[in-house]
C-alpha cells in the first residue's frame, strides 16, 4: 500500500481542526446552559426581594424550602454519580432545570433575609468577579486543573471552620469565613473553567459532559454569590 507523507499530514491537521471544533461547540453549549440557569435563578431571587407576599408565604411555610433542599441534594447526587442520567437527553436537561429551580428558590429564601440593596450589590459584584475570573482562566498560562486535590482539602477546612463559626456568633469570624469561602470558590471557578477548555491543560472534561460542566460552573457562581452576600451583610452589620 502506498503511504503518502503529505496525505498523512493533511489528515492530522483535519483531525486537529475537527477536535477544536468539537471543543468550541462544547464550550458554547455549556455557556448557553449556564446563562439559562443564571436567568432562572435571577428571576427566582427577584420574586423574593420584590414581591412581599411570596416572601411572607415562604416564611410561613418552611416545608417548601425543606422540600427544595431535599430535591436539590437528591438531584445533584444523581447528576454527579450517574453518568447515564446526565448524558441522556432530555432527562439530563429536565433534572438540571429542576435543580436550578430548587436552587433558585433556596437562594431567594436566603436573599429575603437581606436588604434589597445588599442583594443587588452582591449580584453586581458576583457578575464582575465571575467575568474577570473567566477571562483570566481563558488567558492565563497557569494550569489550575492540577489543583483539584488542594481545592478539595481547602473546602473541607472551610466546612470545619464554618461549623465552628456557628457556635462563636462573632461578626469578625463570620467575615473571615465568608472571605475565605469567596476566595476558594473563585479558585474553583477558574479550575472548572479550565477543565471545560481542555487543550493545553493537563486535565479536561469530555465534550459529552456539558451538563456536568455547566453544573460545576453554576455551583461555583452560586457559592461565590452567597459568600459575597454574607461579606456585605457582615460589613454593614
Amino acid at each position: 500500500m502506498y503511504n503518502d507523507p503529505e496525505a498523512g499530514d493533511h489528515y492530522f491537521q483535519e483531525d486537529s481542526f475537527s477536535e477544536k471544533s468539537i471543543r468550541l461547540g462544547f464550550i458554547r453549549k455549556v455557556y448557553a446552559i449556564l446563562c439559562l440557569q443564571i436567568g432562572i435563578t435571577a428571576a427566582m431571587i427577584a420574586l423574593f426581594i420584590y414581591v412581599d407576599p411570596i416572601k411572607e408565604y415562604s416564611r410561613e411555610n418552611p416545608w417548601m424550602w425543606i422540600l427544595a433542599f431535599v430535591m436539590t441534594f437528591v438531584i445533584i447526587i444523581v447528576l454527579a454519580c450517574c453518568p447515564d442520567f446526565r448524558r441522556k437527553t432530555p432527562i439530563n436537561m429536565i433534572l438540571l432545570i429542576a435543580f436550578t429551580v430548587c436552587e433558585g428558590f433556596l437562594l431567594g429564601t436566603v436573599s429575603s433575609h437581606y436588604d434589597r440593596d445588599e442583594v443587588l450589590m452582591a449580584i453586581g459584584i458576583t457578575a464582575v468577579v465571575s467575568l474577570a475570573l473567566t477571562i483570566f482562566a481563558f488567558q492565563t498560562k497557569w494550569d489550575f486543573t492540577m489543583m483539584g486535590g488542594l481545592l478539595f482539602v481547602l473546602v473541607i477546612v472551610l466546612f470545619c471552620f464554618g461549623f465552628l463559626a456557628i457556635f462563636m456568633h462573632n461578626r469578625i469570624v463570620n467575615l473571615v469565613y465568608a472571605s475565605l469561602g469567596a476566595l476558594i470558590f473563585s479558585a474553583y471557578l477558574v479550575f472548572d473553567t479550565q477543565l471545560m477548555l481542555g487543550g493545553k491543560h493537563k486535565y479536561s472534561l469530555s465534550p459529552e459532559e456539558y451538563i456536568f460542566a455547566a453544573l460545576n460552573l453554576y455551583l461555583d457562581i452560586v457559592n461565590l454569590f452567597l459568600f459575597i452576600l454574607s461579606i456585605i451583610g457582615s460589613a454593614k452589620d
